[in-house]
């Protein structure tokens, strides 16, 4: 399965919200896409319901289908409530990481950013978006890009790097990452249970 990149509008039509952020077009028309949208009454099953919130899940952080299930492994190795670890996973990417800190408007802009170079963890370039971050690495804009547009735009419009498990400075462009934040931190609309349920079938 490729990344998708068609409308974002449809996707968040598909699921009732606005997964991507604000959306005008999804605020004018949240009901599932298609001829009938509007008129839907058909109940969904149990699997349905757990594969929407999976999909869901999945759409959110642009995680692709066998990262996703790599990453419900590893959640369910590890101590703890495993949809819990696997949020906290998800949480934890490079990506999602320099898009919570507000360098990025979005999670896409943010995978773009890592992948062209442009963000290092302690001092490092690193340009893989899956990339685990661990507690009290450094996350920080690469000396040559921090006067690029897209970047200081985001920065400048942003108030997302105001989350207790991040710190920010704006004037270095150099953020932190505390700890993994637990499942209250987690501003997300995803019911991680159903995603648990439908991995233990």
């Amino acid at each position: 399965m490729a990344r998708y990149i068609g409308p974002k509008t449809k996707i968040a039509r598909k699921f009732g919200e606005a997964i991507y952020g604000s959306d005008k077009s999804f605020e004018r028309k949240n009901y599932p896409p298609g001829q009938h949208g509007n008129n839907r009454r058909r109940k969904t099953s149990e699997y349905g319901l757990q594969l929407k919130e999976k999909q869901k899940a999945k759409y959110t952080y642009g995680v692709l289908e066998k990262q996703f299930s790599n990453l419900f492994k590893k959640a369910s190795r590890a101590k703890g409530i495993t949809g819990e670890v696997l949020l906290g996973l998800l949480e934890s990417r490079l990506d999602n990481v320099v898009f919570r800190l507000g360098i990025a408007p979005t999670r896409a802009a943010a995978r773009q950013l890592v992948s062209h170079k442009h963000i290092t963890v302690d001092g490092k370039i690193v340009n893989i978006p899956s990339y685990s971050v661990k507690a009290d690495q450094i996350i920080g804009v690469r000396e040559k890009s921090k006067s690029l547009e897209a970047i200081t735009n985001s920065l400048a419009a942003s108030s997302v790097h105001s989350f207790s498990w991040l710190e920010f400075d704006n004037d270095s462009k150099v953020g932190k990452f505390l700890n993994v934040p637990t499942r209250e931190d987690i501003p997300e609309n995803i019911k991680e249970q159903l995603i648990v349920e439908l991995y233990s079938k």
